[in-house]
């Protein structure tokens, strides 16, 4: 199966990937390191990236593109409702 969708939690040091197929089928869910995001998504075939828009999605945006992945930045009000669990 192919990704074709993939979702990205930005943070300072681990970003968090769920990465689905057309389907809907779970294919990845993992943390990656700031040094193992870009091999990860040089592996993927181009596929449609979406990320909270904050200080450094931007900078990601720009990365991803470049490697032929389609990114939309979502505004921090429309991913409150796919949040499961509080921070603390």
């Amino acid at each position: 199966m192919e990704i074709t969708t993939v979702g990205i939690d930005l943070a300072k040091n681990v970003f968090q990937v769920h990465a689905i197929n057309g389907t809907g089928e779970v294919l990845a869910r993992r943390a990656l390191r700031r040094a193992q995001v870009m091999p990860f998504f040089r592996k993927l075939a181009p596929c449609l990236v979406g990320m909270e828009a904050c200080g450094t999605s931007h900078h990601w945006a720009r990365e991803l593109t470049a490697l032929g992945h389609t990114v939309r930045l979502m505004p921090p009000a429309y991913v409150k409702p796919y949040v499961k669990r509080g921070k603390t």
